[in-house]
């Protein structure tokens, strides 16, 4: 099982990671609430800005305070530009 660092010590499984997203759209920020509410939010940026929202196959919804692009590099995912098409 490999597990990435999302920031402070904190891990989470890549075979369970989905998706690594930007927080500032409007469906993203819908979809963190909704998590919330239903007590599926994980926040792991220890009260720092949220620049990252992990999303996982278990539907947790994990905020992050590192940068999304620094996320997928840890995870040894290609990033965007890189050969990959988008």
């Amino acid at each position: 099982m490999k597990l990435i660092n999302i920031g402070f010590g904190n891990m989470v499984s890549a075979e369970r990671l989905v998706a690594v997203v930007s927080p500032d759209s409007a469906p993203i920020k819908r979809m963190v609430k909704e998590a919330r509410e239903q007590g599926r939010l994980i926040d792991a940026s220890y009260g720092r800005s949220t620049r990252a929202v992990l999303i996982m196959d278990s539907d947790h919804v994990i905020l992050s305070a590192l940068q999304p692009e620094t996320v997928a590099n840890r995870a040894g995912s290609p990033s965007e530009g890189k050969g990959e098409e988008v």
